[in-house]
């Protein structure tokens, strides 16, 4: 079982080798891939009523006798292979994410995640992957990111989420197997309202480092002055949120 997600906001256009081959003429086939038999050969392919990208063959035992593959060197296969879930673990106040990004700064990474990450950022249309888990009444704060549409899926777990634009705030229930989204910019919040953890799979829409600003870091940014005007209460009173350790 796989969860796929592809960088595109338009109709998905595939085309699988079984399509392909049967909208070639039968001529222009047989030459391009010079069967024994020629064109007689090639005649002898029947399409299926089904789509074989999703339905397998009754009789696969039949038809496949060798199904091996030969693994590629390592420093390949790390372009385009990330072992997520044994990566290493970022946790926050509410819970912890694992990350399968680009980062600026390499220092630190070992040689698997570095060619990864630049990997990545090789390509202009990429996603940045991450896995969330949010514990059980746990909170993950009120954030927009300033380069990336967000998509997720959840694994397990149900929660609450909030979308917040100017003027409006829109809240919704959140269970195993749906999927939210949040356009470039838009500030949102994810909380766990079951006794298990909330865990989901999270594709950003960018081949850069990932910029976030949360709701803490931009209101302990602003000077307590300021605040002090926006919501007319004394100074004084803003000493009262906590700030983050550095």
């Amino acid at each position: 079982l796989f969860l796929l997600f592809f960088t595109t906001h338009e109709e998905l256009q595939t085309l699988d080798v079984d399509d392909a081959f049967f909208s070639t003429p039968e001529d222009i086939a047989a030459r391009a891939l010079e069967p024994q038999g020629g064109v007689n050969f090639i005649r002898t392919f029947k399409k299926q009523e089904e789509d074989q990208a999703i339905n397998l063959p009754a009789n696969l035992e039949e038809l496949v006798k060798n199904a091996t593959y030969v693994q590629s060197p390592d420093n390949l296969v790390w372009q385009y292979f990330y072992d997520l879930k044994g990566s290493a673990e970022y946790p926050f106040p509410g819970g912890v994410f694992q990350w399968a990004r680009y980062r600026i700064n390499g220092t630190g990474l070992n040689e698997t995640e570095k060619i990864f990450s630049e990997s990545l950022n090789k390509h202009e249309n990429t996603l940045t992957l991450a896995t969330l888990r949010i514990f059980s009444n746990g909170l993950g704060q009120p954030h927009f990111h300033f380069n990336a549409n967000e998509m997720g899926y959840v694994i397990s777990g149900c929660g609450q989420v909030g979308v917040i634009l100017s003027g409006v705030t829109s809240n919704f229930n959140i269970g195993i197997g749906d999927v939210i989204f949040f356009p470039v910019g838009t500030q949102h919040y994810i909380k766990s309202v079951c006794d298990e953890d909330l865990l989901l799979v999270l594709a950003y829409s960018t081949g850069n480092q990932l910029e976030t600003l949360r709701m803490k870091d931009y209101f302990h940014g602003t000077a307590d002055h300021i605040l002090a005007q926006l919501f007319f209460k004394e100074q004084a009173e803003f000493k009262k949120f906590p700030r983050a350790a550095k």
